[in-house]
């Protein structure tokens, strides 16, 4: 078995056609045929069912398909990492993340990173969590740091690295910045600042789920697509939000952050990557992120 039955396999898999994966792959389509027949025969199994018009993977061939883009990954980041070395240049990890759920350790794993490992360069894309994924499956990132949500992650790893609890946000001079704890029962009288559904799907959903357990609906007043934006909302008295502990980490003095009570469960945030193993230099990214956690 050669990387060359891998890309051929890997191709027909996603094109579902052999023909457009023919011409993709700039190779003749019985070419192309015999190729992914003699991978099957030397595995002993089907990777593929075929008709007339186009082929589906087998329940084997799924499981191979996710190993075989493993490899893949495997190989070129190899060849990556060995011309950066031989040009004198400097290898490059691609990291997906989100500043509001990152801020209380990203900066630390950073600087350890580039302390152990000075001829390595990080590139950071500032993704939602779909663009993420997708770009994990894809080989675009090495590794991402998500939220847990397991429907989402199949066919790639996951490690938990952090809880992060959720606090109502509120103006420094708002009626209920004195309090030590609020319930989701007084937030839902409030006008609510959230993210917007189009850019924050997810955090939607946990929101009115959240508000669905204490038999309550919330008042959106307003809808925002970033964080820095939902902040100077809340700061100039537009509303209240529900947002994670971290936001702290950004918001700093300009919002008052109150436990509510009783306590919804946390964010789990984690590290995602697409097959079996992560890369070397992925690997010592994630050590770092785990030490500075354990820190926090």
């Amino acid at each position: 078995m050669e990387l060359r039955h891998l890309r051929y396999f890997t191709a027909v898999a996603e094109e579902e056609n052999v023909s457009r994966a023919a011409l993709k792959l700039h190779v003749s389509q019985p070419a192309l045929s015999r190729q992914i027949r003699d991978l099957e025969e030397e595995l002993g199994f089907l990777l593929l069912t075929r008709s007339a018009k186009s082929v589906r993977l087998t329940e084997a061939g799924r499981a191979f398909l996710r190993e075989a883009r493993a490899v893949l990954l495997r190989a070129e980041e190899a060849v990556k990492t060995a011309r950066a070395v031989a040009t004198g240049g400097r290898a490059e990890l691609h990291v997906g993340y989100a500043p509001s759920l990152t801020a209380r350790f990203l900066p630390q794993t950073l600087r350890a990173f580039q302390a152990r490992s000075p001829g390595a360069r990080v590139k950071l894309h500032d993704y939602s969590t779909e663009e993420m994924l997708a770009g994990l499956r894809e080989g675009k990132l090495q590794i991402a740091f998500v939220v847990k949500q397991p429907a989402l992650l199949r066919g790639l790893h996951f490690e938990d690295l952090a809880r992060d609890a959720f606090r109502l946000a509120v103006a420094p001079k708002h009626p209920l910045a004195g309090r030590r704890a609020v319930t989701l029962a007084e937030a839902a009288r409030e006008p609510l600042i959230t993210y917007s559904r189009k850019d924050y799907p997810d955090a939607q959903k946990s929101l009115e789920a959240m508000f669905a357990a204490v038999k309550s609906k919330p008042r959106i007043a307003e809808e925002h697509d970033s964080a820095s934006s939902l902040i100077a909302a809340v700061e100039a008295g537009n509303g209240v939000a529900i947002v994670t502990e971290s936001l702290a980490c950004t918001a700093g003095p300009r919002l008052k952050l109150i436990p509510l009570s009783p306590a919804p469960p946390p964010l789990v945030v984690g590290a995602a990557w697409a097959g079996r193993a992560l890369v070397p230099s992925a690997e010592q990214f994630l050590q770092c992120a785990r030490e500075a956690v354990a820190q926090r």
